[in-house]
């Protein structure tokens, strides 16, 4: 008879683990939150005071065309960015996957090196890249082509926007192709499919779910992104994580401030929600 005891059961070292990130979850996170809500519904008094008064003022304020406007625009970005980041990742990830156990490791190696490199550094190296005097414009030089405007303005908050989020996107797409039934594959190819007609409809249907989740985990980041709008873009390719900066800092309207920001955490909401609906419908229709 086995002597194990259930996880369920064991409360004592289930609380011991679990007590400390929750603490910090409490104190570090879901607090400060609060508190940023509780500002959303609030006025400003003077330079510092906050009067919580339950008003909602700050989110009529974003029904003005000029926010809409903004809000269109980063989830434009946001959108397009996610758009480009599939159709550059999925034969990035599918490559990875079909690549030999050695040659896998250095591509995932290749793939997550970027994250160990601060986001403010690399955007100044994207920047020496993309300038009217950088590599890009030298090289199109060289050819007669240059220099092209490549910095400060739309294509360069998209491509920067790109060049972060791209190894966000292409880990999830990894994780569930290398995960898929190779044999499944050999049997399209041996029934006359070929290899696009296979990757259409036998590898993507296989791997919506990992694609949908990193499609997700690309999409919200892009949407909230600051820092690449901040150094890449021009006055029209200001973001709504700009607007928000602007309002704490600048404005010191902290109120108003609040709720754009919880306007996109709505927003952030909203697409999780849609992608778990998605997931349980599949679900559903595979049972």
């Amino acid at each position: 008879m086995s002597t194990e005891q259930p996880w369920s059961r064991a409360k004592g070292p289930f609380a011991a683990v679990f007590t400390a990130p929750a603490l910090w979850l409490l104190f570090f996170f879901l607090v400060p939150l609060a508190i940023i809500w509780a500002y959303s519904f609030g006025t400003t008094q003077g330079l510092t005071d906050i009067d919580i008064n339950g008003t909602f003022s700050n989110y009529v304020r974003i029904a003005d065309p000029v926010y809409i406007e903004v809000f269109v625009k980063s989830l434009w970005y946001a959108a397009l960015t996610t758009f480009l980041c599939l159709v550059v990742g999925f034969p990035v990830a599918l490559a990875i996957t079909f690549s030999s156990d050695r040659q896998k490791v250095w591509l995932l190696l290749l793939i997550m090196l970027p994250f160990w490199t601060n986001l403010l550094v690399r955007t100044y190296a994207l920047m020496a890249v993309l300038r009217t005097e950088g590599f890009v414009n030298d090289m199109l030089g060289w050819v007669g082509l240059g220099p092209w405007p490549l910095l400060h303005n739309n294509f360069a908050v998209v491509f920067g926007l790109v060049y972060v989020n791209l190894p966000f996107l292409v880990l999830p797409l990894y994780s569930a192709l290398d995960r898929l039934d190779r044999s499944l594959l050999e049997a399209s190819l041996d029934l006359g499919a070929g290899h696009i007609r296979t990757i259409f409809e036998v590898v993507v249907p296989l791997a919506l779910p990992g694609i949908l989740s990193g499609l997700l985990i690309t999409f919200i980041p892009a949407l909230g992104s600051y820092l690449t709008p901040d150094l890449l873009g021009g006055p029209d390719s200001q973001m709504i994580a700009n607007v928000i900066e602007r309002q704490f800092k600048r404005a010191n309207d902290w109120p108003f401030g609040s709720a754009l920001s919880f306007i996109l955490m709505y927003l952030t909401f909203f697409a999780i929600a849609a992608q778990g609906l998605v997931a349980k419908r599949r679900k559903g229709l595979e049972q």
